[in-house]
């Protein structure tokens, strides 16, 4: 018989239909779902609050995405393991043993290898494994003597000779830190190593074979030759400069030394410039070109010739008390074998272990046995492997419902009292709090993006003030107003985790908020047009008289016998001027009250049961336009292009609306049952009396005219 399929429930949430993940069942048949019906595609690894290495695990292409394939292979390996998928919705964090389905090959050897787990860390009784448990690998391997990492330690060798070649092994050619937290080493390096004492002891070989050939001065040659090394340059600028004083004897003065460097420091402690002396000739030029053996030598190189002449000239050239030029050659051809032979040096990081010891090491058998020592670790490997199965097992019966939850549904979202995996914590500004709050990963991807989304929104900068580390968040208000809100307002954001971190206001995207904030909006925009207008013209005034007054003062005379000569006599009045001033000025206070008087008298006209229609009508031709476009765009506004522009793919809209929008931005309320003192002793003191007369004619004004309108009274003027 054909099996019966599968069958989906569904709900309408945030204006779309999202499938119910309420079973086990639901998982195993979730590769059936068509992905059209996700609401995410795909989502990054970093910035969420989930476990980061659970979604490393599930990202097998490690490309820092985690798609609907890798979702499905993570959620069908899981529920494969599992005896009852419906576990899998508990989210819990302890995996008890007993879970896995050991009837199936892979369930059983998963289910020996948490037994060896347990037995490692101590805790074979609890039958029961956490995360912190299985992440642990320094604690489960740190008493095995194999851990199958391909790493054997100095706890891996059986004997005290293993031990030291492993430790020889390590100062030679470096270490590696195995699964148990211990430093080895691994057959790549213990290959590199004997291949070292191999190349090492068939130089030293060669030195053997040809020894008066490369050590011409025996034991001391290479004391010999670094003496050498030091004076040949010097050695060679004295020969060259003695060549060419026999070229032109008149140069010699200028080769031997400027007398002009010599008085530079004649003044000084010669004792502390032998740098300056160093760089003189190391002895006089002459046309001769023989170097003087005995006296003669600059101070600063005597000790450098009395070490030559003891090492290299007293074999050479034992009764010379001079050295020319051809005796040098000499000399530089007696160190060529040794220098050619240092230049082939080879395996110079086992130097250390000296000739003796790596011949010894190259003729026993040490190497056959650390070989098998390594054979011994990889045939574990497989075990180790599936020690380390055992954490993604772990994490995945924590961890991957709470991901579908926030991959293939947006439930945490849309669930009062949850969070979702992208909500980073809650921003707390200006008397409320915003938990719709999201890690911003690329801001010129937000800029392009956020303005889709329909919400007002705010970035801060946030400082953490344990670490001073630093992030950029994305906070949507959708609740209350924004007068006070402003680029460089300060707040305080608490993360998931409950630290509490430094934020500043560094960009705004303007939005409506809510139907309030629209009613309003016209009449404070009328206000500060009024009060940006009165500024400009107080600060035009203001400068204006500023300016008057200080060219009045510097047109001063200097002189104040000089003033009445200077003093120009004043304009005469115009009074025409004065009079078109004041007509134009009548006029427009007599437009003004007749516009006013029309309108009063039109109001006043009306049947009495249509005033307060009137003055609704009044209210919603100012207030109405902007209400309705609020509320246009407070019924659509989307999360998803915020999260499409932190590297989600978003497959389904996500509408915060009105009613669900006030959920995610709470405002300050005072408890229920406070008191509350009204008297605030800062507040100025009111006079009441005549604004209640005020208001009281008033009110009376109007009772009498609309009694007088419905023929109740009767007034004779």
């Amino acid at each position: 018989m054909k099996q019966a399929e599968h069958v989906w429930s569904f709900s309408t949430v945030g204006g779309v239909k999202r499938v119910n993940l309420e079973s086990g069942a639901d998982l195993v048949h979730l590769a059936e779902l068509d992905p059209k019906l996700w609401t995410a595609l795909s989502c990054p690894v970093t910035g969420l609050e989930i476990d980061k290495r659970t979604l490393e695990l599930i990202d097998a292409d490690h490309d820092g995405q985690i798609r609907v394939p890798e979702i499905i292979e993570a959620v069908n390996w899981i529920c494969s393991l599992m005896k009852n998928p419906d576990d899998l919705l508990k989210q819990d964090g302890n995996f008890h043993l007993s879970a896995i389905d050991s009837s199936r090959v892979e369930g059983k050897v998963l289910y020996d290898s948490a037994q060896t787990i347990l037995k490692n860390i101590g805790k074979e009784e609890l039958q029961l494994l956490t995360v912190s448990d299985t992440s642990d690998l320094v604690n489960i391997f740190a008493g095995t003597r194999f851990n199958g990492d391909g790493i054997i330690t100095e706890d891996s060798a059986d004997s005290e000779a293993f031990k030291k070649v492993i430790s020889e092994i390590r100062s030679s050619v470096g270490s590696l830190v195995d699964r148990g937290g211990k430093e080895g080493v691994s057959i790549e390096l213990a290959d590199k190593f004997f291949d070292l004492c191999k190349k090492y002891s068939d130089w030293q070989a060669k030195k053997e074979a040809e020894l008066s050939v490369i050590l011409p001065f025996g034991e001391d040659t290479e004391e010999a030759y670094d003496n050498f090394k030091n004076i040949n340059a010097k050695l060679e600028d004295f020969y060259i400069r003695c060549r060419l004083a026999s070229f032109d004897s008149q140069t010699t003065n200028v080769l031997n030394l400027q007398m002009a460097r010599v008085e530079s420091i004649s003044a000084l402690d010669l004792s502390k410039c032998m740098d300056e002396i160093a760089a003189y000739p190391i002895a006089k030029i002459a046309a001769e070109g023989s170097l003087p053996l005995g006296e003669g030598i600059n101070p600063a190189w005597e000790k450098q010739i009395e070490k030559f002449k003891k090492l290299t000239l007293k074999k050479l050239f034992p009764s010379h008390k001079k050295l020319n030029e051809a005796e040098w050659t000499k000399v530089k051809s007696a160190f060529k074998a040794y220098a050619k032979w240092c230049a082939e040096k080879e395996g110079h990081e086992v130097e250390g272990l000296g000739i003796s010891r790596v011949r010894d090491l190259l003729n026993s058998d040490i190497k056959e046995e650390i070989t098998h020592l390594f054979e011994e670790e990889a045939n574990l490997s497989s075990e180790a492997d599936h020690i380390i199965l055992v954490d993604k097992l772990v994490r995945y019966h924590r961890d991957i419902f709470t991901l579908l939850k926030n991959f293939v549904t947006f439930f945490d979202f849309y669930t009062p009292g949850s969070k979702a995996i992208f909500q980073a914590g809650t921003l707390y500004i200006d008397q409320r709090s915003c938990t719709l709050c999201i890690k911003v990963s690329d801001m010129a991807k937000h800029a392009a993006m956020v303005s889709f989304s329909g919400m007002y929104l705010i970035y801060c900068e946030c400082v953490s003030r344990a670490t001073n580390e630093k992030m950029m968040i994305v906070a949507a208000l959708t609740n209350g107003d924004i007068d006070n809100l402003v680029v460089g307002k300060n707040a305080l954001f608490y993360d998931r985790a409950g630290l509490d971190w430094d934020a500043s206001v560094t960009k705004i995207v303007d939005n409506p908020i809510s139907i309030r904030q629209a009613f309003f909006s016209p009449y404070r925009k009328v206000s500060r047009f009024i009060e940006n207008q009165i500024n400009k013209v107080a600060a035009s005034q203001e400068e204006k008289v500023s300016g008057d007054l200080n060219k009045g003062i510097e047109s001063l005379p200097s002189k104040a016998e000089d003033v009445k000569a200077k003093k120009d006599p004043p304009p005469p009045f115009d009074v025409g001027k004065f009079v078109g001033i004041f007509a134009a000025i009548g006029l427009a206070i007599g437009a003004i009250g007749t516009a006013l008087a029309s309108v009063v008298a039109g109001f006043m006209g009306l049947v009495w049961w249509k005033m307060p229609f009137a003055l609704l009508g009044l209210i919603l031709l100012i207030s109405g336009p902007s209400m309705i476009i609020a509320y246009l765009k407070l019924r659509k506004r989307n999360l998803a292009p915020i999260l499409d522009a932190n590297g989600w793919a978003i497959n389904a809209r996500a509408i915060v609306n009105i009613q669900f929008g006030n959920t995610l931005t709470q405002l300050a309320e005072l408890p229920k049952g406070a008191k509350i003192n009204l008297n605030d002793p800062f507040t100025k003191k009111k006079r009441p009396f005549l604004p209640a007369i005020f208001i009281l004619s008033i009110i009376t004004g109007i009772v009498l005219y609309i009694l007088w309108k419905m023929d109740l009274i009767h007034i004779h003027f």
